[in-house]
């Protein structure tokens, strides 16, 4: 509690210089010294071990201007997958048979690792590129399964716009 002295003392008034101010600096960055490990590099120890899966799903969405390959497990986590423009195709050259089979051939080299055999085929979109990665996925040594065509189909659409007056 404040006694009645306490209030009566003068309070001390400091005056600050441009000399004294302190300067307010950035915090500087640390680089990590070689011996010591920093969480940017590479942690050394036991290698990761890759899960073998024989039988997997071949997601394939097929749209007017891409074409998009997808492989998953059996319950749907995704392990590898690969689109014509993350191979470099641009414009309209991503939505053809040929960069869809280039798109199934790339994909399929990077879901090997997993020991992938025999896959179910999910079918979507309208694109050009819908056949042309199945038989991709054919003549690269993947076994299909089945094939099957999930394109949302609507049951009535949208509301037609109104007919024109003339």
């Amino acid at each position: 509690m404040a006694t009645p002295e306490d209030k009566k003392k003068p309070v001390q008034e400091t005056s600050v210089d441009s000399e004294t101010k302190p300067e307010k600096t950035k915090p500087e960055k640390k680089e990590a010294a070689p011996d010591q490990k920093s969480s940017y590099t590479a942690k050394k120890g036991k290698s990761k071990e890759v899960r073998k899966i024989l039988r997997g799903q071949a997601h394939i969405q097929s749209s007017y201007n891409n074409t998009i390959v997808t492989f998953t497990d059996l319950s749907g986590n995704v392990l590898a997958w690969g689109s014509a423009g993350r191979l470099g195709f641009k414009g309209a050259k991503k939505s053809t048979p040929y960069a869809a089979t280039l798109v199934a051939n790339n994909t399929i080299e990077r879901v090997r690792k997993y020991g992938l055999q025999e896959v179910d085929v999910f079918l979507s979109g309208i694109g050009a590129g819908r056949e042309a990665a199945v038989r991709a996925l054919q003549a690269n040594g993947m076994q299909v399964m089945s094939i099957k065509d999930v394109t949302p189909i609507p049951h009535n659409g949208c509301r037609p716009k109104k007919p024109r007056r003339v």
